[in-house]
């Protein structure tokens, strides 16, 4: 069983983020930037939320408000959701799935590690599963 520390040692510790008196707008060019669906949002270091794409969907566009007048703090989903690194793959997958979120910050105490992502937890439960299935195979087999 894959935990949330194996998933960020595969995939990388990159974090990126953004500051809340950011504009969304910048916000949301810096995700195409980079080809991601959420930044996590921090204040001083500290996080504090997460915007996301979503956000961006249903707090600005569907509200009719101004991309580059409205700022990341307005539209962020808060209080951040977390997950610790030792926790399984599955634990954080149920989480996600529980919250409606698709996006998960790893903290170590008050220590951040990194973001996982629905698709990186959904990929480590398949070969959790996939693994599981072979050493079955060859229990049956003999």
């Amino acid at each position: 069983m894959h935990t949330i520390q194996q998933i960020l040692d595969r995939k990388g510790h990159d974090i990126h983020w953004i500051d809340p008196g950011s504009s969304v707008f910048d916000a949301v060019r810096r995700m195409a930037e980079l080809g991601i669906g959420a930044l996590l949002v921090t204040d001083d270091g500290m996080p504090i939320g997460m915007m996301s794409e979503r956000d961006y969907a249903r707090k600005v566009i569907l509200e009719g408000r101004s991309s580059r007048e409205t700022k990341v703090a307005d539209i962020m989903s808060a209080p951040l959701i977390t997950i610790d690194p030792g926790a399984a793959a599955d634990a954080g997958l149920a989480l996600m799935t529980r919250k409606r979120i698709r996006h998960l910050p790893v903290m170590d105490g008050k220590d951040l590690k990194g973001v996982v992502s629905i698709g990186d937890l959904v990929n480590a439960v398949i070969d959790d599963q996939h693994h599981l299935i072979e050493q079955l195979e060859r229990y049956v087999t003999g």
